[in-house]
C-alpha cells in the first residue's frame, strides 16, 4: 500500500470523525506511516496509522490519554462503512524504553496473583520478537515456562515479579473490602508495586498497562508512592511487547507457584473454575481444615460458598 493510499484512509477517517464533531489535524509523515491530532472539547491525542512490511494497515490510538476521547475514535474507525476491510486490530506501537506490565492469576480459584513488569528497550524488543515473546494467554503453559527464562535472561535484570500468595491476597481483599475499594485496587496496587520496583532499577518515563474500568486505580497507587510517569491504559495492550513479556513472568510464576501447592498438599489444584475445582477444594477442607483453603484459594470467589456448603463432600 502506497502513502498515497495512507492519506486516502487518513481522508475517509477524517469525514468520519468531523461528522461526528471530533477536530482533526493534518496528517504528518512518520516512519512507516503517518500521524495526525483528534480533539473534542478540550481533550486530544494522536492517531498513528503503520503499513507494515507486508502491506498490512495497523492503527495505533495508544498516545490518545483521555479514554472517552479514545473510544470515540476508535469506535468511529472500527465502524467505519466506507472502506471495504475492517481496520486491522489496534496495535499499540510505543516508543522505547519502556515498562510493560500484566497480571495472572485474577481468573483462577487456586494459587496466588502475580503482577510483573518489564523493562524493554528497542535492542531487547527485538531479542523478545525474535523468541516469540507474545500475550501469555495465547502460549501453552510449558511455553510459558520456557519463555520466561529467556524474557529474563534478555532483560538482565530489569523486570519484576510480584506475587501476592493466596494467604496475603485474602488479608488484602477483605481489607479493602472495608474500606470500600474492589479488586481493581488490589489489582492496581500489585500494578503500581511492580512498576515502582523496577523504577528503582531503570529510568523510564513510560508504562503501558491493560485498561481497568477506571484508569485512575493505577496512577492514584503510584502517585501515593510519589512516582510520576506517562501511564498508558488501553484494552489488548499484551499486543505490546513489553506487556506481552510481563504477562509471560506473571503466568510462569503462578503455574510454578501453583505446582508447589500441589506437591505440599499432594492435591492437584486445577487452573480456573470449574467442578474438578471445586471438588479439590473440598478434599483440602477435608485432609487439611478450612483454615487452610484459605492458603491455596481466593476466598471472596463463589466457589468458596460451593466449597463449604456440604454438600457431595470426598
Amino acid at each position: 500500500m502506497s502513502m498515497q493510499s495512507l492519506q486516502t484512509i487518513y481522508d475517509e477517517m477524517k469525514q468520519k470523525l468531523q461528522d461526528s464533531g471530533i477536530g482533526v489535524d493534518a496528517y504528518t509523515n512518520i516512519s512507516y506511516g503517518i500521524q495526525f491530532s483528534a480533539s473534542l472539547n478540550d481533550q486530544s491525542g494522536l492517531i498513528r496509522i503503520y503499513q507494515n512490511k507486508k502491506g498490512q494497515v495497523k492503527y495505533d490510538f495508544s498516545q490518545i490519554k483521555y479514554p472517552l476521547l479514545q473510544q470515540s475514535v476508535q469506535h468511529i474507525t472500527e465502524s467505519s462503512s466506507e472502506r471495504n476491510a475492517a481496520p486491522a486490530p489496534q496495535t499499540p506501537i510505543s516508543e522505547f524504553p519502556i515498562i510493560g506490565t500484566d497480571e495472572s492469576g485474577k481468573g483462577d480459584y487456586f494459587g496466588p496473583l502475580v503482577a510483573a513488569g518489564v523493562y524493554v528497550d528497542e535492542s531487547t524488543s527485538r531479542l523478545l520478537d525474535f523468541e516469540g515473546v507474545r500475550d501469555s494467554k495465547k502460549l501453552s503453559d510449558k511455553k510459558n515456562l520456557e519463555l520466561a527464562q529467556k524474557i529474563m535472561s534478555i532483560c538482565n535484570g530489569k523486570f519484576s515479579i510480584i506475587e501476592i500468595s493466596p494467604e496475603k491476597y485474602n488479608d488484602l481483599y477483605e481489607r479493602f473490602i472495608t474500606e470500600k475499594k474492589n479488586l481493581n485496587t488490589l489489582l492496581a496496587w500489585g500494578h503500581a508495586k511492580a512498576i515502582e520496583e523496577l523504577l528503582s532499577k531503570v529510568d523510564c518515563d513510560t508504562a503501558i498497562a491493560d485498561q481497568f474500568a477506571d484508569e485512575s486505580f493505577i496512577q492514584n497507587k503510584l502517585q501515593e508512592r510519589g512516582r510520576k510517569l506517562n501511564l498508558i491504559q488501553m484494552h489488548k495492550a499484551e499486543q505490546n511487547i513489553a506487556v506481552a513479556a510481563a504477562s509471560i513472568l506473571a503466568r510462569a510464576r503462578f503455574l510454578e507457584k501453583l505446582s508447589r501447592l500441589t506437591s505440599e498438599y499432594k492435591i492437584e489444584l486445577p487452573k480456573g473454575v470449574s467442578d474438578a475445582v471445586v471438588t479439590n477444594a473440598k478434599r483440602i477442607v477435608k485432609e487439611y481444615g478450612k483454615e487452610h483453603l484459605r492458603k491455596v484459594a481466593k476466598m471472596h470467589f463463589k466457589t468458596t460458598m460451593k466449597v463449604l456448603s456440604g454438600d457431595g463432600v470426598c
